[in-house]
């Protein structure tokens, strides 16, 4: 008799928790989370995408433009970077961690922006259609690469907004959820608008050679033969 009547009790004390736990946004914080590490990963995704690009992209370029071997060895160099930093969903709650990538990152997309600057001087690379097709694709990348960053911002902060708010700030409290690391930028719209990829525009006019003054002929006096 006493086992049954302990065994309702327990019954009642847990169907207890878990409305309480409910009420106070625990299962919330596990849907969100799912969202968080769902929009991360296509950030990854679009990223590992963009690095794809580039051994061909640099190789098109090499062939036309061997000589700036310093801005091809700077995006080459960049890209080794990216590719050895690994952040996982886990590591969210890092926010020096997730600086790191964003500085990686940040620094392929220069080196990125100097080597399609370079390629302005470079008709016959322009007309290039494996380059051509690189640049669409490339252009296709920056922009999933703009809408998944948005995503991802936007998961993150309805975490984050559940983690301060009440009454789910005390769930976050007793089983040690954290705020998840942002994005940072110091211009907020930089996110929403891509990175405009232009490989149309057409290069500088070299400016015109100086003439060179002509020489003028000045008659040298013979002296005449001594008789």
């Amino acid at each position: 008799m006493m086992h049954k009547v302990i065994r309702k009790i327990l019954l009642a004390c847990s169907l207890m928790a878990v409305t309480l736990l409910s009420g106070c946004g625990y299962n919330d914080f596990q849907t969100k989370d799912e969202g968080v590490k769902k929009a991360w990963a296509e950030v990854l995704n679009q990223y590992q995408r963009r690095a794809d690009l580039i051994p061909n992209l640099v190789a098109t370029v090499q062939g036309y433009a061997t000589q700036e071997k310093d801005v091809l060895l700077g995006v080459t160099e960049a890209r080794s970077k990216v590719g050895s930093m690994n952040l996982t969903a886990d590591a969210l709650n890092n926010p020096q961690a997730m600086q790191n990538f964003q500085k990686v990152q940040g620094d392929l997309s220069s080196a990125l922006s100097r080597l399609l600057v370079v390629s302005e001087n470079y008709p016959q690379l322009k007309s290039d259609v494996n380059f051509r097709e690189l640049q669409s694709q490339l252009e296709g990348t920056e922009n999933r690469i703009t809408v998944a960053r948005k995503r991802f911002t936007d998961a993150v902060e309805a975490y984050n907004v559940l983690a301060r708010q009440f009454p789910s700030n005390l769930t976050a409290m007793i089983f040690g959820y954290k705020e998840k690391a942002q994005f940072t930028v110091e211009n907020e719209k930089a996110i929403s608008v891509a990175p405009k990829v232009d490989f149309g525009a057409k290069p500088s006019a070299a400016p015109a050679p100086t003439s060179k003054p002509t020489p003028i002929s000045v008659p040298v006096p013979v002296t005449p033969p001594a008789k």
